[in-house]
């Protein structure tokens, strides 16, 4: 019997080649909306793979309504959607993209200290109004990155390709990563925070991570220091950082993502020292590209009877 492979949203057809002759393929809705968590579920008993964008959590719920599926493929690098656990002792793989995204996120990490220390969105929206008439020297001066230091917080691929970026800029960098290193860059979290003039988030999201940055680790960062969140928003304590913000002891923040996406603490649109991005951290057409093609990759493999490139599981087959 041919497998059956649900896509959350719709991919281009040429990403689907390795699945030719192998599955049929049940597509999202087009447009870049996914497909919600009931109409998964009612699809659920005849799904063999699921290859999921990174929302859709798969949970004892979601196991239960599929008893044929053989692995999820999260076309992310996080996997905290994933009950990683449940999903081994059910047999069923899961599986990352690792390096896909770190590149596209690293840049927009760099968008985003830009954004916050140049005024580059409140710029635009200022021509933009038409009240721009005249050169205003001094009024729109901002921050010089340069002699700056850079403190990254998670230091795997991500938190690498942030560090060649910011040293271009004449950063200094600094991190902290849990594994305890001899290298003369790496620092107690406690230490980099109070060093760094940027601090910029690139951990995942874990128990142990959750809440990482809370009001009394906010409290440590240098007054007038900046936060750049890229991780996922739960590293965050959404209320005390606005709190930090209101305050004046951060100076400024930016955001990819947030503790209750898609809400957003409704203090944090009215700040003009805040940049806010939907969560497009690693969206570039390269990255996604590359990200989908290994789930698919990923996918092929285990209908095959093989295993996959890239688990974060071990399943008790």
């Amino acid at each position: 019997m041919i497998a059956t492979v649900l896509i959350t949203n719709t991919v281009p057809p040429d990403v689907l080649e390795s699945l030719h002759g192998l599955a049929h393929v049940i597509q999202g809705p087009s447009g870049g909306d996914l497909m919600t968590r009931d109409e998964v579920l009612r699809l659920a008993p005849e799904l063999d793979a699921i290859i999921n964008q990174g929302e859709l959590r798969v949970d004892a719920e979601l196991l239960e309504h599929a008893p044929r599926l053989k692995i999820v493929a999260n076309v992310a690098i996080g996997y905290n959607n994933l009950d990683v656990e449940k999903m081994a002792r059910r047999g069923v793989w899961a599986t990352n993209t690792p390096e896909a995204f770190a590149e596209s996120t690293a840049d927009c990490t760099l968008g985003l200290l830009l954004c916050v220390t140049r005024f580059l969105v409140k710029g635009d929206r200022y021509v933009r109004s038409g009240a721009w008439n005249s050169f205003q020297p001094g009024v729109w001066d901002g921050v010089l990155l340069a002699g700056k230091t850079l403190g990254i917080v998670g230091y795997g691929r991500i938190g690498e390709a942030v560090a060649r970026r910011a040293s271009a800029f004449g950063m200094n960098i600094i991190y902290y990563r849990r594994q305890v290193q001899a290298d003369p860059g790496y620092r107690a979290l406690d230490d980099l925070l109070r060093q760094s003039d940027f601090v910029s988030l690139h951990t995942p999201l874990t128990p142990e991570t959750h809440h990482l940055m809370n009001a009394e680790r906010l409290a440590l960062m240098k007054p007038g220091s900046y936060l750049i969140n890229m991780a996922r928003g739960p590293v965050v304590d959404e209320v005390a950082l606005v709190e930090a913000l209101q305050s004046g002891h951060l100076a400024g923040a930016g955001l990819d993502v947030f503790e209750n996406e898609p809400a957003v603490h409704p203090a944090l649109p009215l700040m003009e020292n805040v940049a806010l991005l939907p969560h497009i951290g690693g969206g570039t057409q390269e990255a996604r590209r590359a990200s989908r093609l290994l789930c698919v990759q990923n996918v092929a493999n285990v209908l095959r009877g093989e295993l996959p490139i890239t688990p974060v599981n071990q399943p008790r087959l």
